[in-house]
Parts: structure tokens; C-alpha cells; sequence
């Protein structure tokens, strides 16, 4: 069975920092990369990260780089978001998802059950 468990949500101030954690098991991680999306209410599904387990090859979104870094354990199939600088207009459910596509491609096969991240205003 495939799964994929976001951790590492929660409540933190303007300024702050989280770490999310993406949990992989049931195929073959070092044959997926792996993406963050994020869903803020009342707004479309954002692309704002991504790694390609097989090569290390990452990619952002403007809206976070040089504040999110994504990063791959691949003996431990989890990959993480080390999320800085945060302001409110990170406050959204965060969803980790793979494909046997490169990251650039827009088709996801699986996905987790997402993690809430507030900043409050």
C-alpha cells in the first residue's frame, strides 16, 4: 500500500520557522520525486517544491525561494521542507506528493493527507 505522511505542522509566529516531514513507503522512492504543494483557503493548489530522489535536482517556487529548502533522506524514504521566514501568506494545508515524473511535470500519483501550517496576522 502506498502512503505518504506529512508531519511537522502547526502554529507559529511571523518571522518563524518549521520543519515539514514527508514519509514515503509502498514503491520504489529512489524512482519518484517528490513535491510540496500547498492550499490556502479560497485558493488554487500551489507547486512549491520539488526533488527528484534519483538525482538531487530540487525546484522552487517563487513564492518561497530562498526561504524553503527541500531536502531527501532516501534511506529513510522521507523528504523534508525546512520552512524560514514565515509570514501569513504561508498559512495553508501543505500536501507532499509523488511522480514518477520529473518534477517539472504537473501529474502527481500519489499524495498525502496534508498538514496544516498557520502564521497568524
Amino acid at each position: 500500500e502506498v502512503q505518504l505522511v506529512e508531519s511537522g505542522g502547526g502554529l507559529v509566529q511571523t518571522g518563524g520557522s518549521l520543519r515539514l516531514s514527508c514519509a514515503a513507503s509502498g514503491f520504489i522512492f529512489d524512482d519518484y520525486a517528490i513535491g510540496w504543494f500547498r492550499q490556502a483557503p479560497g485558493k488554487e493548489r500551489e507547486k512549491i517544491s520539488c526533488i527528484s530522489s534519483s538525482d538531487g535536482s530540487t525546484y522552487y517556487a517563487d513564492s518561497v525561494k530562498g526561504r524553503f529548502t527541500i531536502s531527501s533522506d532516501n534511506a529513510k524514504n522521507t523528504v523534508s521542507l525546512q520552512m524560514n521566514s514565515l509570514s501569513p501568506e504561508d498559512t495553508a494545508v501543505y500536501y507532499c506528493a509523488a511522480t514518477h515524473w520529473p518534477c517539472y511535470h504537473e501529474s502527481f500519483d500519489y499524495w498525502g493527507q496534508g498538514t496544516q501550517v498557520t502564521v497568524p496576522s
